[in-house]
């Protein structure tokens, strides 16, 4: 791929790779922060090869290429409306799932820019007691070819 001089090859490497994986499903989106230069190349070949795409500005030196699966891409579009730092703790749970994260770092996450915006927080669940299944006891017994 021609490519102007000022296109860091770290970007591209990083892009292939991208692309690579959401070709094989790993992931239904990805992000990368490049120049407006980088971008160029970058959107030039994701319009080539059919891949949905948005731009978002991420400061003025530099923007957020999104691009990956139709209805993700929509989807971080509809939410992407200012600086990554802004998004709201739902936001930033919801882009970061999309990206691929991992899961149980990105609750964590949430718990915690959640809890520093002021929402209540319950980290855990109620102690699981036998007497709480009672019901499903008699139920099981009164009709026990139901049971599963």
């Amino acid at each position: 791929m021609d490519q102007p001089s000022d296109v860091n090859a770290g970007v591209i490497r990083v892009f292939n790779h991208h692309l690579y994986e959401l070709s094989r499903g790993i992931r239904p989106l990805s992000m990368l922060t490049m120049t407006k230069a980088a971008s160029g190349v970058v959107v030039a070949r994701l319009v080539r090869e059919g891949v949905a795409y948005y731009v978002h500005e991420a400061c003025p030196t530099k923007l957020n290429v999104v691009f990956g699966r139709p209805a993700a891409v929509e989807a971080a579009r509809r939410f992407l409306t200012g600086p990554l730092c802004d998004l709201s703790p739902e936001h930033d749970f919801m882009l970061g799932i999309l990206l691929g994260y991992d899961r149980e770092q990105q609750c964590v996450r949430y718990l915690e820019r959640s809890a520093a915006a002021g929402a209540p927080q319950v980290l855990s669940a109620p102690d699981f007691d036998d007497t709480a299944t009672a019901w499903l006891d008699a139920a099981v017994e009164a009709n026990p070819e139901r049971a599963h």
